[in-house]
């Protein structure tokens, strides 16, 4: 591509550079590790720098290559602490079972975490459980429920601070 043609791809802002370079980002994306999720990655960063509103961009095709780099990045570090998790999950799934008092001692310290939680009133019990067991992300449920990131955070910090006290119980009996 010639440097004219960039120009006028910067004229027409991040989605002119996406679309002019979209073969090209494709490519980089599938030789930095993407594989067949390219073109998804394609989207994923396509609803990143279309959804800002940044000012005058010096050298846009950088901006954006620099972007889907960052994405590789991240979607590396997402994929290795999933391969962590599996591994800890696989180790422990190789435990021996637990005997029936450790059975019932597990069973009523789950209740009384679950009371817990319950305590703290309907929507924080509700965001911990979006966030913590179906894995939703905060902005996510910020948007389903109707209130702000900054409420959605202080529910979590309201139940985890709670479960801190259930916890402090358990380890002083």
């Amino acid at each position: 591509m010639t440097e004219a043609n960039e120009r006028s791809d910067a004229g027409q802002g991040i989605e002119g550079v996406l679309l002019a370079n979209r073969d090209r980002i494709v490519r980089f994306l599938h030789l930095r590790g993407a594989g067949d999720a390219a073109e998804d990655l394609f989207q994923d960063l396509w609803m990143r720098l279309t959804d800002r509103r940044t000012g005058p961009i010096a050298d846009p095709l950088s901006y954006v290559m620099r972007a889907a780099n960052n994405l590789m990045l991240d979607r590396y570090r997402s994929t290795q602490r999933s391969d962590i998790r599996d591994k800890a999950w696989g180790e422990s799934a190789a435990l021996p079972k637990p005997s029936a008092e450790t059975l019932l001692i597990s069973r009523e310290q789950l209740a009384l975490a679950e009371r817990a939680i319950t305590a703290t009133g309907e929507r924080p019990a509700r965001i911990f459980r979006r966030f913590r067991i179906d894995g939703i992300s905060q902005r996510d449920i910020a948007g389903e429920m109707g209130v702000s990131l900054s409420t959605v955070e202080a529910d979590l910090r309201k139940v985890y601070a709670v479960l801190a006290d259930v916890r402090r119980q358990f380890d002083a009996s």
